[in-house]
C-alpha cells in the first residue's frame, strides 16, 4: 500500500478536477459572477435585514436547488448580522433539517448537519472530543498537518514558482482529514473523487454512475470500520469504535457502522472542502495586501488575527439554509411552518452597523466575532483543525520563501464559485 503522504504529494490530474473553484461550482449549476452580485447584496441589505424571497429571485439569477428538502417551499432571505445570529441561535424554530435528504429507510443520510437538540448533541458528543482546540494544536497537529506541510514545502523548493491552490492549499486538509480518518494514500482522492460524484447535486454524471460512486463511498468506509474492529489503530475510525452514544430516553450504546460512516463522510468531505477554499482566501488575502503580509512576516503572532479577518472578509460558505419549524413573527415578517430561510453569512460579515468599511480586508480591525463557521448548535466542528491547519500552512511558507509574492506574468487571481461555495481562481506565486 503506497504511503499517504507521497500519493498527496504527486502529481495528479485529479487535484485540477477536484480543486478548481469555478469548476466545482459549474458541476452543481451555480456558477455566478461573485463581485457583480455583492453590490446588489449590500444595498438588499441596507433596504432590510430580511426579504422575501430567494436570494437568487431577488438578485436575478437563474434558479439553483441547494437542498432538494427545499424545493417547492416559500423562502426568506436574511441579510443583516443580528438576524442571523437570532436564526442560528434558535434551532427549535429555525432547524437544519433542511440539509438532508429523504430516504426509504429515514436514515440521517447527512449524520448531524440535519439532527437538531437534543439528538444533535448526543452525537456531537461522540466526535467532537477529537476536534477541541487541545487535540487540534496536538494531535492532529503532530499526527498530520506537520507531516504533509514539510513534504509540500520541500516539493516546491525544488522550484521556483508554484500554484499555491493545487500545489499546497487542495493537498494539505485532504492529506489531514484523510490520515485522521485512517484511509491509505491511494484510497484518498478516490474517496472524495467519489464522493461529490455520488450525490445528487452534481450535473456531470448519470444516475448510474451516481449509484456506483455511493457503493465506493460506502465500501471504502465500512471495510475500513471492519479492518478497525479487528484491529484498532490511532486514527478517527478507531475512536468512533469506542465511543457511546447516549441519546436521551435511550440506552448508553456504541456507534454502528452506518453512524460512523455518516460522520466520516461529513469530515472528510466538509474538512477537505471548505479547509482547501478557506485556506487559499486567507493566501489571497495578504499576497494581495502588501503591507499586511509584510506585517505578519515580522510578527507572526498577527497570523491568527489574518486568518480571522480572512474568514469575516470572505467566508468560504456565505449562505446557510435553515428549515422554519412553526408559525412566526421574525423581523417583520410573518413566516410560515415549512418555509425555508437562507441565512447570508456573507453578507452578515459585511453588515456596516457591526464593522466600520467592512469590505476591506484589515487584519488590525477590532476583534469582533464573525459568522464564518456559523453560530449556536451547528456551529463548524472541524473549525479548530481548520485554524491550525492555515496558520501553520502560513508560517512555513514565510519560513521558507520569505520573498513570496504573487507572480506578475500570471492572471491576476479573483473571487470565484457559487453563492453556496466560493473561493479563489488559483494562487501562482514566485517563491524566491
Amino acid at each position: 500500500m503506497l504511503d499517504t503522504a507521497d500519493v498527496l504529494t504527486a502529481d495528479d490530474p485529479l487535484y485540477e478536477e477536484l480543486y478548481d473553484v469555478r469548476r466545482e461550482a459549474e458541476a452543481v449549476g451555480n456558477l455566478i459572477d461573485v463581485a457583480a452580485v455583492m453590490p446588489q447584496v449590500h444595498a438588499l441589505r441596507a433596504q432590510a435585514p430580511v426579504h422575501k424571497g430567494r436570494l437568487r429571485e431577488l438578485l436575478g439569477l437563474p434558479p439553483h436547488e441547494r437542498h432538494s428538502r427545499a424545493a417547492g417551499r416559500p423562502h426568506w432571505t436574511v441579510l443583516s448580522y443580528d438576524a442571523c445570529e437570532a436564526a442560528f441561535r434558535d434551532p427549535a424554530i429555525f432547524s437544519n433539517s433542511v440539509q438532508g435528504h429523504d430516504n426509504p429507510a429515514g436514515e440521517k443520510t447527512m449524520g448531524i448537519l440535519e439532527m437538531d437538540p437534543p439528538v444533535h448533541r448526543a452525537y456531537r458528543r461522540t466526535i467532537q472530543p477529537k476536534f477541541n482546540m487541545p487535540e487540534a494544536m496536538g494531535w492532529w497537529r503532530e499526527h498530520t498537518i506537520d507531516t504533509i506541510i514539510a513534504r509540500l514545502i520541500a516539493r516546491m523548493a525544488a522550484g521556483e514558482r508554484a500554484d499555491l491552490n493545487l500545489d499546497y492549499c487542495a493537498r494539505i486538509p485532504v492529506y489531514t482529514i484523510t490520515t485522521a480518518i485512517g484511509l491509505d494514500g491511494d484510497e484518498a482522492l478516490r474517496f472524495r473523487h467519489a464522493y461529490l460524484n455520488s450525490t445528487s447535486s452534481s450535473r456531470t454524471v448519470t444516475m448510474q454512475q451516481r449509484l456506483e460512486n455511493a457503493k465506493i463511498v460506502e465500501s471504502t468506509v465500512l471495510g475500513l470500520i471492519a479492518r478497525r474492529r479487528e484491529e484498532p489503530r490511532d486514527d478517527l475510525v478507531s475512536f468512533l469504535l469506542g465511543m457511546k452514544l447516549q441519546v436521551p430516553g435511550e440506552p448508553v450504546r456504541p456507534l454502528t457502522d452506518r453512524e460512523i460512516l455518516a460522520h466520516a463522510k461529513l469530515v472528510m468531505v466538509a474538512g477537505g472542502g471548505t479547509s482547501w477554499r478557506q485556506m487559499g482566501i486567507a493566501l489571497f488575502a495578504l499576497l494581495t495586501h502588501r503591507e499586511q503580509l509584510d506585517a505578519v512576516r515580522d510578527d507572526r503572532a498577527l497570523i491568527d488575527d489574518a486568518i480571522e479577518e480572512s474568514l469575516r472578509w470572505n467566508p468560504t460558505a456565505p449562505y446557510f439554509y435553515r428549515m422554519v419549524m412553526q408559525d412566526v413573527a421574525f423581523r417583520g415578517h410573518d413566516i410560515p411552518e415549512g418555509a425555508v430561510l437562507e441565512l447570508g453569512l456573507g453578507p452578515a460579515n459585511h453588515d456596516p452597523s457591526r464593522w466600520e468599511r467592512p469590505d476591506a480586508y484589515d487584519l488590525f480591525r477590532p476583534k469582533l466575532t464573525n459568522m464564518a463557521f456559523g453560530l449556536g448548535t451547528h456551529r463548524c466542528l472541524g473549525m479548530n483543525v481548520a485554524r491550525v491547519e492555515i496558520n501553520r500552512g502560513i508560517n512555513a511558507l514565510l519560513d521558507h520563501f520569505p520573498k513570496l509574492r504573487l507572480a506578475p506574468d500570471a492572471p491576476a487571481p479573483f473571487m470565484t464559485g457559487g453563492l453556496e461555495q466560493q473561493g479563489v481562481s488559483g494562487l501562482p506565486v514566485l517563491l524566491r
